[in-house]
């Protein structure tokens, strides 16, 4: 095994187009050249799949408040729940054509178009969410960033989704024979995909706005995401038992329109950058604390929870090694080296 797999393995545009059009057509944002300097009268759309509950959606209006502060009112940022403008592949795309400003999307679905994100999707990299703020607020994170620009994207930094749980309605997940025949929804992720195959569930890719209605209707088994998702999105409802698996760590990228950021004066720019990472700071705290109170939330509303031990969590990591093994390579052996020697360190 090599050295840097020990610390893991071992111990959402057309539909973009109409729904815009409908929201009210084209931004301020939309039109002009460069400016030279100075703070124009703009609108900003940013979207983004989660309902305004959910501790994105509470860091998104932190956003556009600390945006509007900063600019004296003159950017405004109009902000969209629920995938109002598409999922996070379509937003996506709608930035990189100049439709849409804003989106902040889980780093998994951007792994079609910049492989090496696929880093984040590997399972058990993190113990705590103080390794993760390390690797992503450090050179590795930094370095993934830079690599946005030529798909007419900029990234301001990482808010956070969190440690992935899952849930299902057939029986408690203790151990990794647990997840024989399970019917999963996962996101559209190879590394997801290849992993849970590998434990022996059947993973299903959906998009997140599908998911209730799949659950509801038992199209699907089960799913998984962090607590905070679990709760705002009601799986409660429609799910009977919680399994603490803690198998991923999933962060939020706040992407912007790079057509659009190119039409910023460097004011501008430095205000929407600013606002990003304080809004950012707050997003984690409140996500944190959400996680924190969404478990015994849960816990009242009637789902079964039950823990995954460390010694079932190492059997599991063992099972899937070969899927990890097989996309280090893909990924890029040296990066996967260095995000494993940044959380060896964030634990020093």
């Amino acid at each position: 095994m090599k050295s840097w797999m020990k610390h893991g393995i071992i111990s959402c545009v057309v539909p973009a187009l109409l729904l815009l059009a409908g929201c009210g057509g084209g931004s301020t944002a939309s039109s002009g050249s460069p400016a030279a300097g100075g703070i124009q009268e703009r609108t900003i759309k940013a979207g983004i799949g989660l309902n305004q509950e959910h501790p994105e959606g509470k860091g998104l209006k932190k956003f556009a408040e600390l945006v509007s502060q900063k600019s004296g009112g003159k950017l405004k940022v109009q902000p969209f729940y629920d995938a109002q403008l598409g999922d996070d592949k379509k937003m996506t795309e709608a930035l990189q054509g100049g439709l849409q400003e804003i989106t902040i999307p889980s780093t998994s679905p951007l792994v079609g178009m910049i492989k090496e994100f696929g880093i984040f999707d590997f399972p058990f990299v993190f113990q705590d969410e103080k390794e993760a703020d390390a690797v992503l607020d450090g050179p590795l994170g930094q370095k993934l960033l830079e690599k946005l620009p030529e798909h007419n994207l900029i990234g301001l930094g990482y808010w956070e989704n969190g440690f992935r749980h899952l849930t299902n309605s057939k029986h408690p997940v203790r151990k990794a024979e647990d997840f024989k025949g399970l019917k999963i929804r996962t996101m559209q992720n190879q590394v997801h995909l290849e992993a849970f195959q590998a434990l022996g569930a059947n993973p299903t890719p959906m998009a997140f706005s599908e998911v209730f209605s799949a659950l509801e209707s038992k199209t699907v088994d089960g799913q998984e995401n962090p607590l905070a998702t679990i709760k705002t999105s009601k799986y409660d409802e429609v799910q009977r038992y919680l399994s603490l698996t803690k198998h991923v760590y999933t962060p939020f990228v706040f992407l912007v329109s790079k057509k659009f950021w190119d039409k910023l004066s460097p004011e501008e720019q430095q205000i929407l950058r600013e606002a990003a990472v304080e809004a950012g700071t707050y997003q984690r705290e409140v996500n944190r604390e959400e996680n924190r109170k969404a478990l015994e939330e849960l816990k009242n509303l009637g789902m079964e929870v039950n823990e995954v031990s460390d010694e079932e969590r190492a059997n599991m990591q063992a099972i899937i090694k070969p899927v990890i093994d097989k996309f280090a390579k893909e990924f890029g052996e040296d990066l996967v080296k260095e995000m494993y020697d940044q959380v060896e360190k964030a634990r020093q």
